[in-house]
């Protein structure tokens, strides 16, 4: 324990206070911390970070508070130092009355993680209340019969302080008659008895005015007086007698004010004035005088102010009945309050999370106190929260709870929770008290983008402008924040010749895909690539969908004939016998078209010929019949136009050319077209030069064939004659044969092998 003594001077005055200041700790028990009180505001009282063995950082990072017991902010803590600070002046009278020690209990929070550390602090007592009588006069009525020595008890004075500083002695004014004694009462209070040293005349002296002066023992001390007023009566044999010494009596707290509580019986068996009996409370307290009332003649005990359980649980009121010559008796009236329930609970919130992150295990959302200031079960209480909510209520310490979350949660699912704490006591009724806690919960990256479409299919007409916007792919994030921001990419293609980029793009914002440059549906007709969704959290996650571009076909290649070939030296010339009959197929035209659907569709038309009527052309397959019987008067040589058109928007078309000779028969040599004459004379020299070169280079193979089997012949002769071995005539292995059908070795046929 130590003393702190601060001496300041200002304006010719100085104050002087103590602060007391002790801290004892024996294993469990709490911190005790002490001071004087009516201490000035922002006294030091003690450095809790030495006393906890933390340092400032660390109270200061664990949030580190002072909690009361009865809620009220007596101190404060200054993080920056660590110094528990008063911020009050305390009035231990106020604080605590005549209870000693006066001890306020608190409680220093620290979170992350939660920890309680109890202390007191001891509020000491200074001498700052005199003592005070509650009567200004006090009338005794003393008969003249009186012995000498009689004692006569008198209204003690009442002194708020406590220990040295309170009431310690009383004196009289100097008189002739009397003198006071000091009596204990055993409960550590000191009353005064007036004691009659010399006897009383009422003939001589009726009226006795004295002076009685209460002392404490303070430094300096402080004085009370009252006036005692003696007056001397005739002789009265009898005092008066009560039924019973102690009177009993249970009052609920909510009584009316002015209901009746008792009624006390005394009987006199003097007759007249001595008979006449008075009742008063005797030395009653400032509490007793504030809550009853007594009629002095019929001794009925009616309350005066509403009582309150909770602040004071019984009454001990010591009654005295006087009778008209003095003489008097006294009996003691106790009077038990009984609680109701008419608290209702109190929450006290000391820390409280309006934020927590998802996916967190048992977070800490709030911790707060209760308590009720009804007794039995009026001040048991529960605590409860909503049976839908993820979170639970723990007891942590005495009367603090702490609201935790039950597992974790996700944001996805519910992003804000509205938590209704409920205190309901046991009372009846039942009084309750809700608080309500708003709880965010915050998002983390825990989810990836999701495409609308495992696949997409688009489709772009080929022959496009560069540039051209063909779809986009749509992705989204339940997440919220940066975590659901969205960034679109085009993924490596498995095939690493194909130049993805030089083809498509994608918008990496909105996801939009754009054809860089013109497709041609006849040198790619479907491209497959895929694409990925990223958001921007830490880490960041992605996803991915298949794209599959389909190049739809545009008209734009015209028919191409590949029969009859349109780019031969000579014409082409189909031979038609004159005995043909009619529909006698003569020639099919054949042509293709590079582009597919009803783009390649292809029809043939007969534009024009020698003998219109003589030929038709079948529009599907091409096919060049003879539509009547020939006759002498045909012509021998016919040229026919067939268009071949496709079913495109516009179509396009070509056209190709047919000689037809007619002869008698197929005997008949042929005759080549005089248009085609010279053409023909140099293709016959050109065919020439063909066959002999083909001569030529037969005979050398030839040549090269009989040299080689001539040598290999000349080489076996050779090893025979030398060695003497037989030329093996085994058969191929058995594992060599065909089982493709490529050609290789069967088992059916098996050959001699030399070498």
């Amino acid at each position: 324990m130590g003393i702190r003594e601060v001496l300041g001077l200002q304006k010719r005055q100085v104050l002087v206070f103590v602060v007391f200041l002790g801290l004892s700790q024996v294993g469990t028990e709490s911190a005790r911390y002490f001071v004087a009180e009516e201490t000035e505001v922002g006294s030091f009282v003690a450095n809790l970070a030495r006393d906890l063995g933390l340092g400032v950082e660390e109270l200061s990072s664990r949030e580190a508070r002072v909690v009361s017991d009865d809620n009220e902010k007596h101190l404060h803590l200054d993080l920056l130092t660590g110094d528990l600070l008063l911020n009050e002046k305390l009035d231990r009278e106020e604080l605590c009355g005549s209870t000693e020690p006066c001890v306020l209990p608190f409680q220093v929070l620290l979170k992350n993680p939660l920890q309680f550390f109890r202390a007191e602090l001891h509020i000491k007592d200074i001498n700052d209340h005199s003592p005070t009588f509650l009567d200004k006069e006090i009338i005794l009525k003393i008969s003249e019969s009186t012995t000498i020595g009689a004692r006569f008890l008198m209204e003690r004075a009442q002194d708020l302080d406590i220990g040295s500083n309170s009431l310690q002695n009383y004196t009289i004014s100097p008189n002739s008659h009397f003198y006071i004694k000091i009596q204990d009462s055993g409960d550590g209070k000191i009353y005064p008895e007036l004691v009659l040293d010399r006897a009383l005349d009422h003939e001589e002296e009726s009226e006795l005015r004295l002076t009685l002066t209460a002392l404490d023992g303070g430094s300096p001390p402080r004085s009370g007086t009252t006036l005692v007023l003696i007056k001397v009566l005739d002789i009265n044999d009898n005092a008066p007698q009560f039924a019973q010494r102690l009177y009993e009596v249970q009052v609920p707290e909510d009584t009316p004010i002015g209901s009746w509580i008792i009624t006390i019986f005394a009987n006199d068996l003097d007759a007249g004035n001595y008979g006449k009996i008075s009742y008063t409370f005797f030395h009653a307290s400032e509490d007793i005088r504030k809550a009853f009332e007594m009629n002095p003649q019929s001794g009925e005990v009616h309350l005066k102010s509403q009582l309150d359980f909770e602040i004071i649980q019984s009454y001990k009121i010591t009654i005295q009945a006087i009778d008209g010559g003095g003489l008097s008796e006294k009996c003691t009236l106790l009077v038990k309050i009984l609680d109701i329930n008419d608290n209702p609970p109190e929450i006290t919130m000391s820390s409280v999370t309006n934020s927590i992150q998802e996916n967190e295990p048992e977070t800490l959302v709030a911790v707060f106190s209760v308590r009720d200031q009804d007794a039995g079960d009026n001040g048991r209480m529960v605590c409860s929260l909503q049976e839908d909510l993820p979170f639970v209520l723990k007891h942590t310490y005495k009367n603090f709870f702490s609201l935790v979350t039950e597992k974790p949660l996700d944001r996805e699912l519910r992003a804000e929770y509205n938590i209704m704490i409920t205190i309901m006591d046991l009372g009846i009724p039942r009084l309750k008290t809700e608080h309500n806690i708003s709880v965010q919960v915050s998002d983390v990256n825990d989810n990836a983008p999701a495409f609308t479409h495992t696949s997409y299919t688009l489709r772009v007409r080929e022959n496009n402008g560069p540039g051209l916007h063909i779809g986009s792919v749509s992705a989204t994030d339940r997440d919220a924040g940066t975590n659901a921001q969205l960034t679109y990419s085009l993924l490596p293609p498995p095939e690493p010749h194909l130049a993805l980029a030089s083809l498509v793009a994608i918008d990496a914002d909105s996801g939009q895909l754009f054809a860089l440059r013109p497709l041609d549906y006849e040198a790619l007709q479907a491209l497959e690539f895929r694409v990925g969704a990223a958001d921007r959290g830490s880490p960041a996650l992605s996803s991915q969908a298949l794209v599959r571009l389909l190049v739809l076909d545009a008209n734009d290649n015209s028919p191409f004939v590949l029969y009859p070939m349109q780019n031969a030296s000579a014409p082409c010339t189909e031979l038609l016998p004159r005995a043909a009959e009619p529909g006698y197929l003569l020639t099919k035209v054949v042509a293709v078209d590079g582009d597919s659907g009803q783009n390649a569709w292809l029809s043939y038309q007969l534009l024009k010929a020698t003998e219109p009527g003589l030929f038709s052309v079948w529009p599907h397959n091409g096919e060049v019949r003879t539509a009547r019987l020939l006759s002498e008067r045909d012509a021998p040589k016919h040229r026919l136009l067939v268009l071949v058109r496709d079913n495109g928007e516009p179509p396009l078309s070509a056209s190709v050319t047919l000689h037809v000779l007619l002869v008698d028969g197929f005997s008949q040599p042929y005759l080549p077209l005089p248009e085609a004459a010279a053409e023909q004379g140099q293709g016959d020299a050109l065919t020439l030069h063909l066959v002999v070169a083909l001569a030529s280079v037969s005979s050398l193979f030839l040549l090269c064939v009989l040299v080689f089997v001539a040598v290999r012949l000349c080489m076996r002769s050779r090893a025979a004659s030398l060695s003497g071995c037989a030329v093996p005539e085994d058969h191929f292995p058995g594992h060599l044969v065909d089982v493709s059908g490529a050609g290789t070795l069967s088992h059916s046929y098996q050959y001699e092998l030399s070498v």
